[in-house]
């Protein structure tokens, strides 16, 4: 029988000095992460490392810096404050590659802090809404603490582990947190029109959750026999799903099966894919494998930038040096799909920002980050159009990405891009 504690009780196996790796999203165990926040006069240079997570960071708190350094593997909302105030690091890494720290050591783990679904009957768990790199920090780690949650999503796939992998379990019956779908604007419905004109039937679709992304799969309502292998994804999947649109029978990995390694939405979101064999969920060094991703014919990549300049260099995980989100996925997909048969790698993103800045530019900021590459864009897609980059020259990407910017701003950066020259 597993041993069940509460959750003061769990978190004493931390010790000074310590690095703990918290599972990612919608999945990070709060309570637990509480719990060791509330440690801070007892513990010293905890290393708490992550991707993105949901709800509140307590220890991010710049006043607890001698207790906990957070090392981030992607930058969110509610940590972003650590970097500028020197508790805080951020580790470049694709997602791909991120269980590779662990596998090979590289980041050793003395524990790592997770949020299950109940044992079933034959004692096993699931990871639920996040498998990620977490398999590889149990498989890791000196220690395994697990939230055991009745209203975690039961997922299938990778994410099965059975209670003997797992040291304690601390009780909690919450809700996981939600995003509620977002309202697109008339800008988003543009870009969706020109991305969903790219995609054609029998397609394997990559995107994230956002208002592009739903925008787009809005869109797709007469498309034909879709595929999804991607790393996340929302609400905006159900009714492709329901109504056949996507069914992954052309799929070349997991055909007539969604992939991804996490999933953020709604409770509604959360009860689809609830014991729903049609989804499943496994570790990013599979899902966001290169190799295995090109695998599917007609592979699409759908992601975004912060700014792209007008050879094709799109940054997409700061601003200027000042690191914003992280590297993510997007390389993974944007090769993957650029190496699939009939596949399609789209970077889109409004022309301008809030402010009305520019987000075509002649240059990146200073010390802004290069995702991907010039070399590795196909289309570039704003409200204005479709700049296709693959195989052209430096002259005809200036052309095309132009065209596709921002009327009012559409001289100023062809001519401050030629100055440069």
């Amino acid at each position: 029988m597993y041993k069940i504690v509460s959750a003061e009780e769990a978190v004493k196996v931390i010790k000074s000095n310590d690095r703990v790796y918290v599972q990612a999203a919608a999945a990070a165990p709060q309570i637990l992460m509480n719990a060791m926040t509330q440690r801070y006069q007892e513990l010293k240079n905890v290393e708490v490392c992550h991707l993105h997570v949901e709800g509140k960071t307590a220890y991010a708190d710049p006043a607890y810096r001698d207790s906990f350094h957070i090392n981030s593997f992607f930058v969110g909302n509610n940590i972003r404050h650590t970097l500028a105030a020197g508790n805080g690091s951020y580790t470049p890494v694709f997602l791909s590659e991120l269980p590779l720290l662990f596998k090979r050591n590289i980041l050793p783990l003395d524990v790592a802090l997770i949020h299950v679904s109940v044992p079933d009957k034959h004692g096993y768990c699931s990871l639920g809404v996040s498998v990620e790199a977490t398999l590889a920090a149990i498989e890791n780690a000196k220690i395994v603490i697990a939230q055991v949650n009745p209203q975690m999503p039961r997922t299938h796939g990778d994410g099965i582990i059975h209670h003997t992998e797992i040291d304690l379990f601390v009780e909690c019956n919450e809700p996981i947190p939600t995003h509620d779908l977002p309202v697109s604007t008339e800008v988003e419905n543009k870009i969706g029109d020109y991305v969903a004109s790219l995609i054609d039937d029998q397609s394997t679709l990559q995107m994230g959750v956002g208002v592009i992304p739903n925008a787009v799969l809005s869109r797709l309502t007469n498309h034909k026999n879709l595929g999804l292998h991607t790393e996340m994804f929302s609400d905006g999947v159900i009714d492709l799903i329901l109504k056949d649109v996507i069914n992954g029978n052309y799929k070349a990995i997991n055909p007539g099966r969604v992939l991804a390694t996490f999933l953020m939405g709604t409770k509604r979101l959360y009860d689809y894919v609830d014991d729903n064999p049609f989804i499943e969920l496994r570790a990013s060094d599979y899902v966001n494998d290169v190799s295995i991703i090109k695998q599917n014919p007609k592979m699409v990549a759908i992601n975004s930038a912060i700014e792209v300049d007008v050879t094709g260099q799109v940054c997409a995980d700061s601003i200027g040096s000042n690191i914003y989100s992280g590297v993510g996925g997007q390389m993974d997909f944007i090769r993957g799909a650029s190496l699939s048969e009939g596949g399609k790698a789209i970077i889109a993103l409004p022309s301008i920002t809030k402010t009305g800045i520019s987000r075509i530019v002649p240059s990146l900021k200073p010390g802004a980050g290069v995702v991907t590459t010039r070399a590795h864009v196909h289309y570039i897609v704003t409200e204005y159009g479709i700049a296709d980059l693959y195989g052209k020259t430096i002259q005809n990407r200036v052309k095309a990405l132009v065209d596709i910017a921002h009327p009012e701003h559409r001289e100023t950066i062809d001519k401050a891009y030629y100055e440069l020259i």
